[in-house]
């Protein structure tokens, strides 16, 4: 290693020896640019030359190398090649628009939004796109409301502004002594003859797409140089390069300006033209970098932006459906579902949470609920419970009298008849010695506790029937006196209770005691069981404990009788049927019909002349199909009657083949003071027809109202037929906050024009519909703005926010 190292050395010493004394090589230097030591601005770039070096500033920067300045592209003429608005920053350049345009890709136009595309710009009726805005439209016989959106009806009476003819263009006021005052949407100014509006350029840039110029006449559009104006007046369109440059307006200008935008593409900066990128441009020492933003991916092509589906790589990550967007995507959620915090998830809405969901019980399950009745009631308009009237089919089954209550019915039998144990049939009164004393000592019973409540006596004295008793008001013993209950009871506690049904008090074991096979008891506290009916009773059943006689077993069955319900049975002759178990006689077919065989169990086996459909019923006189009156109604084939309506529930008309069009037709009233609902009548159900409701909501002082409409179905078939209006007074011309006459399932909310509101709802004989379910609620009037701020906030509509929102509310 020691000889290659010196010899190295050698060469490399004679090397810069001859370096120094030869004249023909240059001198060797460090290069500045490479490090630092140049003298070059933060924002010039160094270039290396033979024994030198030369500043150069940025793209997009001025000056001498070592002194750069940005350059103000916007302070060009043609504002930068901005159609509206030029954004200078450093090295750079931005081109915004004004609201209702967005950017279009080459960076620099503008063009419109349709804003009707997305939830029809928030119109009830009818959305229209304009250049740089939209407006929303009433149908004939409307006028937009003040918060240009929704639509009222018109009046044909007064002069105000319920009027159809007040003349206002846009906004209508009431002035103290009864007339109207015109106003003017914002980016309008009132015309000379006080009712016009005339468009400025501060309403969605004057209708112009690029320039716009205020005039006494209204705005005149003009465009970039770059554009021509269209036959419109308003639109523009880009000249292609040979009539731009033949151009006599300002052709020397625009030449220059053209070269400029030439060379700057060339150099291929992001001041120009966004450097071709769809979206993000940098500047990099090689050139333009060009990316995107989140959900989108840049194209092969390095400037292109295309946007990504997210829905296509499992779902987006939602749990139940998703929905790709323009850049990003949203979840959503099956009905009866709510979308939680972290936008994926799905939680089930617990529609038993809320108030009147159902009117008995409600059973909440995934997704949605089931409302249930309580025994002897049935449902109707999907949410509601109506007491069933058994007695008006068949008369209950009953053979004699029928009587209905609330929740049930009862079999009663005239005089010289009893009721049989089935509850039903009727038979012939006889009572032995014995069954007086059991009648005799059961009403005793019965007097002596309702004595025993009303009379406020220690002691007192009781004549019964002949017989003398001393009782006392409390009957109960001592602890420690087990034998002192009376017949049927034992001591539990220090309480004397009775035997339940289905148990007799044994004497000899001191307890209660189950009925044995055979024998039933109905009654509470008795002493001993009853054999069950039949010669051979206490064989028929195996079954202990029997409560009643249809426990006992060995009933006749459906299209069988006997004398007293029990085997041996009969069938059922011809011409005659029995549906139910345990009778003692059958039910005949009635107008000489006949059945095809013995034991029938329904009238449809009844063999009649013609075949009545649902929504009739068979009239056995005149042998024909007759339609079920109003307020009944027949589902089934063949029948000889028609059900009552439950409650008072009534149907539209007659003929009606199910339960669904029994409707409640009660509505209206004076309404709360803090919060409430108003709500079409059978709702969930679809509403009766000729119906009229009307409603009052009058809140305590320095209160107003808050109303939240999450959809409302009404028929549009109708030509408004149907329709709910809510205005200050009955009065046609007084102020009006809200009408309609049609569906709308998007949801709104507003507060009323006025102080107290009268509601009216009314319906035709035409179509129906599910109607509405409004909530509203009165908050201080001195929170009017943070109530305005609610009213604009989203989360306020969504399906499963508005009714706790209005909870919170109502402590305002």
């Amino acid at each position: 290693m020691g000889p290659v190292w010196a010899a190295r050395h050698f060469c490399l010493f004679l090397l810069l020896l001859n370096s120094r004394q030869s004249a023909a090589l240059p001198e060797i230097r460090a290069d500045p640019c490479a490090d630092g030591s140049d003298g070059c601005h933060i924002d010039a770039i160094c270039q290396t030359t033979q024994g030198s070096y030369k500043c150069t500033c940025r793209a997009g920067f001025k000056g001498d190398g070592r002194h750069c300045e940005d350059t103000d592209e916007c302070d060009m003429e043609h504002n930068g090649g901005c159609v509206h608005e030029c954004n200078n920053i450093p090295g750079n350049y931005r081109c915004t628009c004004y609201d209702g345009f967005h950017l279009a890709h080459d960076g620099h136009n503008c063009l419109d939004v349709d804003e009707c595309k997305f939830n029809n710009g928030g119109c009830q009726h009818t959305c229209v796109n304009t250049m740089g805005s939209y407006e929303c439209r009433c149908k004939e016989g409307f006028f937009l409301s003040d918060n240009q959106h929704t639509c009222i009806h018109r009046s044909v009476e007064g002069l105000n502004c319920m009027n159809k003819e007040h003349g206002c263009a846009h906004i209508c006021k009431e002035t103290p002594k009864g007339g109207v005052a015109c106003e003017c949407r914002p980016g309008f100014e009132l015309a000379k003859n006080q009712k016009d509006c005339i468009l400025t350029c501060n309403h969605g840039n004057g209708g112009c797409q690029h320039t716009c110029e205020d005039t006494e006449n209204g705005p005149i559009c003009r465009c970039h140089l770059r554009y021509t104006l269209q036959a419109d007046k308003r639109s523009c369109v880009e000249r292609d390069e040979a009539t731009t440059e033949s151009s006599d307006h300002n052709s020397t200008s625009f030449t220059e300006v053209d070269k400029r935008v030439k060379r700057r593409l060339l150099m291929e900066t992001c001041a120009v033209n966004n450097g071709g990128c769809d979206c993000t441009c940098k500047d990099t020492s090689t050139g333009v970098r060009c990316s995107c933003p989140v959900g989108f991916t840049l194209q092969p092509d390095g400037k292109t932006c295309k946007d990504i589906d997210e829905c296509e790589l499992q779902n987006g990550g939602c749990e139940h459906f998703c929905r790709n967007t323009i850049g990003s995507f949203e979840c959503n959620c099956r009905k009866g579902f709510k979308l939680l915090t972290d936008e994926r998830s799905c939680q089930d809405i617990d529609e038993c949470f809320f108030e009147r969901t159902c009117d008995h019980t409600c059973v909440n399950f995934p997704g949605g609920f089931q409302c249930l009745c309580n025994k002897g009631y049935t449902m109707y308009g999907l949410a509601h419970c109506g007491d069933i009237n058994e007695c008006s089919v068949n008369n209950g089954g009953c053979e004699q009298g029928c009587e209905n209550t609330m929740g049930g019915f009862e079999c009663f039998c005239h005089p010289g008849y009893k009721l049989h144990w089935n509850k039903k049939d009727c038979v012939a009164e006889s009572c032995d010695l014995n069954c007086v004393r059991r009648r005799s000592e059961k009403r005793l019973r019965k007097t002596i506790r309702t004595l025993r409540k009303s009379i406020n006596r220690e002691q007192f004295h009781l004549h019964f029937a002949g017989s003398d008793y001393e009782l006392s008001k409390n009957p109960e013993p001592p602890a420690d006196l087990a034998g002192h209950c009376v017949g049927g009871q034992v001591l539990m506690g220090r309480k004397c209770v009775k035997c339940s049904v289905g148990t007799y008090y044994d004497a000899d074991q001191g307890r209660c005691v189950t009925c044995p096979a055979g024998t039933y008891q109905d009654e509470e506290g008795q002493m001993s069981c009853e054999v069950c009916p039949g010669a051979e009773g206490r064989e028929l059943s195996k079954t202990v404990g029997a409560r009643n006689m249809s426990e006992c077993g060995g009933q006749c069955s459906p299209g069988h009788y006997s004398h007293d319900g029990f085997i041996p049975c009969l069938p059922c002759p011809l011409g005659s049927y029995q549906p139910e178990v345990g009778r003692t006689s059958c039910f005949q077919c009635g107008g000489n019909l006949v059945t095809k065989r013995s034991a029938a169990v329904t009238f449809q086996e009844c063999e009649t002349k013609v075949h009545c459909s649902p929504g009739h019923y068979y009239n056995t006189s005149t042998h024909r199909c007759i339609r079920c009156p109003m307020a009944t109604y027949q589902g089934e084939f063949g029948q000889n009657y028609c059900m009552a309506c439950p409650g008072n529930t009534t149907t539209d008309f007659d003929g009606s083949t199910n339960i669904m069009q029994c409707k409640n037709r009660q509505c209206g009233g004076e309404l709360g003071d803090f919060t409430g609902y108003i709500e079409s009548p059978n709702y969930p159900g679809n509403y009766p027809a000729n119906v009229e409701c009307t409603w009052t909501i009058n809140p305590p002082p320095k209160r107003r109202i808050l109303i939240v409409v999450p959809e409302i179905f009404l028929p549009i078939e109708d030509e408004c037929g149907d329709y709910l209006v809510m205005r200050k007074s009955s009065l046609s011309n007084s102020v009006t906050t809200y009408e309609t006459c049609q569906t709308y399932e998007r949801p709104i909310a507003f507060t009323s024009r006025s102080k107290r509101l009268w509601i009216q709802f009314r319906s035709n004989e035409g179509n129906s519909g599910k109607g509405f379910q409004v909530p509203y609620v009165t908050y201080d009037e001195d929170y009017q703005e943070l109530i305005e701020d609610i009213v604009r906030d989203g989360r306020l509509y969504a399906s499963e926010n508005h009714q706790e929102i209005l909870k919170v509310l109502s402590f305002f």
